[in-house]
């Protein structure tokens, strides 16, 4: 076990220097897997899109969903979205919310071959949002094979030039993910899956998506299992929540371990093919914020656990969070770099979280690159059943990304008058450190605990991205506190003595009650453990009324945080959502207006600054890829597929000369 273990070391500077080796970040102008590489590292040497071409690029195609065909054939809807495709050769691969997989041209998005694998006929999951995010391509130099985990819990195998099921794999090319679980009698409904697997030797590995909002404690365990690629057999299965005779059920008081469920991964995973291991980034246990029947630090919950590939055995981990209260899930892929540390070469991971702190190890031991301090924290709960852990570990380096805490310092104060009405809005509130007590509603006069980060907040989908090159990781996070305070629910609704009740101060005409920036870009040097730089995300609400005047810089948006940050050889790419921000928070999702498209943007990767920006008339929601085709760069990402907003994968390149 990880956790406390440290090993203090002086890391050589990286930028400048040629501190990093070469061995990630998609080759050949591929995309081969959902992040790039099996890394995560989200990088693409190719520069033909710089910076002076940026403000060029047009789009030269956009392929419709396919689910966009299915018509009234689905019983329902799905999110947005939020697909990132794979590049491989002359082919293209994507898969669709409902996990239709389909084969384009590159250059055109000519339609090749579309399967379905009808999960949609499967029961309607409860976990939301509806979507799959990515699928996972594998060859072994002959054969080629996409795989996908679909809404409807589907592993599937298909042969990557002819669209058609391998009929080996599973039962006639599909295993099914209700299966091979648990033992333990569960509502079919409330597991599906929406990352895309991930291949490592032969192991095919997949996590789930748990519905965590559980009225009763019912819940699946979200244990990780791995299946022969070629046979579709069960190989393995991990236990994210341990069981009888294995390490750390201690953990879990009064053997409650036997009922507890989730400490899932419904984020991607990441993977070193070389050492043969798997890099897996769970949630938090039900309930997500009631911990009564669960006391104990809960590991693996809300960890980063390293698994060997082939055989499933635990590896290492590290613990995030103990006993987690907060839904501090760890939320995205876990990003793999080489660095130099005092001349020697260090096999990194580095895990960003929605509490704002990056978890930086070497990835075959999990030794910490620098010291992480177990620091005391409040425990004292009023909650009655509760009991919380009286500490937290607290990375000494790099240096949180997001704001944490909360206190009268941090509430907005652009004029007087805001500044009043922001102590006014919170009196009802209590504003804590990181990791605070919740309280039953009404407790003491108060409505919540104000939480920062919030559940959104921090680091969420898809997390970082690395420049090989230089050892920045980059981030994009948005600071978003949560009211968070407990409820007795209705006894013949639920089984859970306390559930969620979430508030939020309102007022300040229609302004966040604290201070910007709301959305960051940054970028850690994690060769010295340092900051590089920061900038907000977005303009914000600077043409608000009771701001205009004030003539301030960019805040960073109140609006949706989409996509996710492509780096390539001379830029670093995002997406920024358009949409009224003069009136945006406080509102709820429903009456917040439409959102009028989407920038993509190019930011520079040293510093930081703005270069370019380019319009488009969809509302992007996935994470930018790039690749080339003929000589000739792209980048695509995907948009749509709410209300009205047809799903589509838009793609752009400069103008041809």
């Amino acid at each position: 076990m990880a956790n406390g273990a440290s090993i203090a070391c002086t890391v050589a500077a990286l930028v400048g220097s040629a501190a990093v080796s070469a061995q990630y970040g998609a080759q050949n102008g591929e995309w081969p897997h959902h992040g790039g590489d099996q890394g995560s590292t989200r990088y693409s040497a190719l520069s033909e899109i710089d910076a002076g071409g940026f403000s060029r690029l047009e789009v030269v195609w956009r392929w419709e969903s396919a689910d966009e065909r299915l018509g009234d054939g689905i019983p329902y809807e799905s999110g947005n979205f939020r697909s990132t495709p794979l590049v491989l050769g002359d082919l293209m691969y994507v898969v669709t919310s409902h996990g239709q997989v389909a084969s384009l041209r590159p250059d055109t998005g000519e339609e090749l071959w579309v399967y379905d694998p009808k999960s949609y006929e499967r029961s309607r999951p409860t976990a939301m949002p509806l979507i799959t995010r990515g699928i996972e391509y594998w060859t072994d130099g002959e054969e080629e094979r996409i795989f996908v985990a679909t809404l409807g819990k589907q592993l599937v195998s298909i042969d990557a030039k002819s669209g058609r099921v391998d009929r080996r794999f599973g039962e006639d090319g599909i295993v099914d993910l209700s299966q091979d679980l648990t033992s333990r009698p569960f509502v079919e409904r409330d597991i599906t899956n929406g990352a895309p697997p991930i291949v490592v030797g032969d192991s095919v590995i997949v996590g789930s998506k748990i519905f965590d909002f559980m009225l009763r404690n019912n819940s699946p365990p979200g244990h990780i299992r791995a299946y022969d690629v070629r046979s579709g057999k069960l190989k393995w299965r991990f236990h994210t929540i341990p069981q009888e005779g294995e390490e750390f059920t201690e953990t879990w008081e009064g053997d409650s371990w036997k009922k507890a469920g989730n400490a899932n991964a419904w984020a991607p995973l990441s993977a070193d093919p070389e050492l043969g291991y798997v890099y897996i980034p769970t949630s938090t246990p039900t309930n997500d914020y009631w911990g009564g029947e669960r006391h104990g630090d809960n590991v693996y919950a809300e960890s980063l656990v390293c698994l060997d590939a082939e055989t499933g055995e635990r590896i290492w981990h590290f613990q995030t969070v103990h006993h987690g209260i907060w839904d501090y899930d760890i939320a995205s892929a876990a990003n793999l770099i080489d660095v130099v540390v005092e001349g020697r070469l260090i096999k990194a991971v580095a895990q960003v979280s929605k509490t704002g702190f990056t978890y930086v190890f070497d990835r075959a031991t999990g030794e910490p690159l620098w010291p992480i301090e177990e620091r005391p924290v409040n425990s004292a709960t009023t909650v009655p059943g509760e009991k919380l852990s009286k500490t937290q570990p607290f990375p000494t380096k790099p240096p949180p990304f997001d704001r944490q805490g909360m206190s009268g310092d941090d509430l907005i104060d652009f004029t007087p008058e805001l500044r009043a009405e922001a102590l006014e809005a919170t009196r009802d509130y209590i504003l804590a450190p990181m990791f605070p007590p919740l309280i039953v509603i009404g407790d003491g006069g108060k409505l919540a605990t104000i939480v920062m980060p919030g559940a959104g907040g921090g680091a969420d989908w898809p997390g970082a991205s690395i420049d090989p090159d230089t050892g920045l990781l980059y981030v994009l996070s948005q600071t978003r506190p949560s009211g968070m305070a407990l409820a007795e629910p209705d006894p013949a609704r639920s089984d859970w003595r306390y559930v969620i009740s979430r508030s939020r101060p309102e007022g300040l005409q229609g302004l966040p009650f604290f201070k910007p920036p709301y959305t960051r870009i940054t970028a850690l040097d994690l060769g010295t453990g340092e900051l590089a730089w920061q900038v907000p995300h977005g303009r914000g609400p600077t043409e608000h009324p009771a701001l205009k005047h004030l003539e301030l810089g960019p805040l960073g948006t109140l609006g949706p945080r989409e996509g996710g940050l492509l780096v390539t050889k001379t830029l670093l790419v995002t997406i920024l959502a358009k949409v009224d921000e003069s009136a945006y928070f406080g509102r709820t999702s429903s009456d917040r207006g439409r959102v009028d498209g989407s920038t993509l943007q190019a930011y520079d990767k040293t510093t930081g600054e703005l270069l370019a920006e380019v319009d488009v008339d969809t509302h992007l929601h996935g994470a930018p890829m790039t690749y080339l085709h003929q000589g000739r760069q792209y980048i695509a990402v995907a948009g749509g597929g709410s209300g009205e907003e047809k799903a589509e994968l838009v793609v752009f390149a400069r103008p041809r000369d």
